[in-house]
């Protein structure tokens, strides 16, 4: 239901903002300034996404868990499409979404509400024996035969 809602609201937000700034500042002005923000999110959108996929790919590196830099880049992604829709109000909202206090604070609220059950790293398959002595690494191997009938000239990789 309230899907509904934003989908009916919005457009009449925006409808009324487009005729009560172009009233006062006319049509070409309120035109130029949909275009100008239009470029300028799209330029604030792809230098904030590309620090959110460095935060990404850090916290993967870290094997620390990447709620947040994911939450952070779809955040960054709705704020590009509304900045490229045009309208006064998905403008505001859009370049709020890309500030990072905001963000933040939109993770935050949303975190409060929703629980997380598990999390795990790695896959959730089968899962090799570990030893629990400290000086033991625990691998597989594979014998392989020579093959008496092949020569034994080095490979490409080997030559000097």
């Amino acid at each position: 239901m309230w899907l509904f809602v934003a989908f009916l609201a919005v457009p009449l937000i925006e409808i009324s903002l487009f005729i009560q700034i172009g009233g006062v500042i006319g049509l070409w002005s309120t035109l130029l300034i949909v275009i100008l923000t239009a470029m300028l999110g799209t330029y604030l959108v792809r230098t904030q996404g590309l620090m959110a996929i460095g935060k990404l790919q850090s916290s993967f590196s870290q094997l620390q868990d990447p709620t947040e830099p994911l939450a952070h880049g779809a955040m960054i992604l709705f704020a590009g499409a509304l900045l490229l829709t045009p309208g006064f109000f998905t403008d505001g909202v859009g370049f709020a979404l890309c500030v990072p206090f905001i963000r933040t604070w939109v993770f935050n609220s949303l975190r409060q509400k929703v629980k997380m059950q598990s999390f795990s790293m790695g896959s959730t398959g089968h899962q090799p024996h570990r030893s629990h002595e400290p000086n033991v690494i625990d691998g597989d191997f594979e014998e392989v035969e020579i093959d008496p009938n092949k020569p034994s000239d080095p490979s490409g990789w080997t030559k000097h």
